[in-house]
């Protein structure tokens, strides 16, 4: 997987030797494997989000299932492969995540995105009322959002807000972690659905 593009910083067998790594490694991508011979690969992510707020956290790995995406990206992960990637395009995806995007599956992306289209409209459950509690945006978080969904791009809102371009896509993986998605236009609806995000003319 040799590229100029990337450097591989250290790698780790298991869980607990990933996680002693990290600080001194300190690398600018994390890549992880779910399923470890020692412990979870989502203790793994947590820990990489606490220890270095900075890095961000790839994961790659055969389970596809709903359940371990949504776990993972609580746990703070902002990308998602599956392990038939090819070598050429998981760097293609590395250096995505780096610039700010959350790349994902697609075929993962699209049972999330179909859920989505699924749940309930017009009703607001006591679970989906704990989920949006649980995802509040800070203000920043909500105030770059509102301007993504008014058509600016990440250097116009950096622009308009007076931050680096760099705070800028930091505050856009947030949201799309809390509240579990991976694009700008699906961070908007789902923002908008939970009545975190002004609707035009409103």
């Amino acid at each position: 997987m040799a590229d100029p593009r990337t450097t591989l910083a250290a790698s780790a067998g298991t869980g607990q030797d990933a996680v002693r790594t990290l600080v001194h490694a300190h690398p600018d991508v994390l890549l992880v494997d779910l399923g470890l011979p020692d412990i979870s690969g989502l203790e793994v992510i947590r820990q990489g989000a606490r220890l270095l707020p900075d890095t961000d956290i790839m994961v790659i790995t055969m389970f596809g299932d709903e359940a371990h995406v949504l776990a993972s990206i609580e746990a703070g992960a902002t990308g998602y492969l599956l392990k038939d990637c090819p070598d050429t395009e998981l760097i293609d995806h590395i250096v995505e995540l780096r610039a700010g995007g959350s790349p994902i599956n697609p075929i993962i992306a699209r049972r999330l995105l179909t859920r989505m289209r699924t749940e309930p409209k017009g009703t607001t459950h006591k679970s989906e009322r704990a989920d949006a509690e649980a995802s509040l945006l800070t203000a920043r978080e909500t105030e770059v959002l509102q301007l993504i969904a008014k058509g600016f791009t990440y250097a116009e809102v950096a622009k308009s807000l007076a931050i680096s371009l760099h705070t800028v896509t930091s505050h856009i993986k947030n949201a799309y972690r809390k509240l579990a998605v991976s694009s700008g236009p699906a961070a908007v609806a789902r923002a908008t659905a939970l009545g975190l995000l002004q609707t035009p003319g409103s």
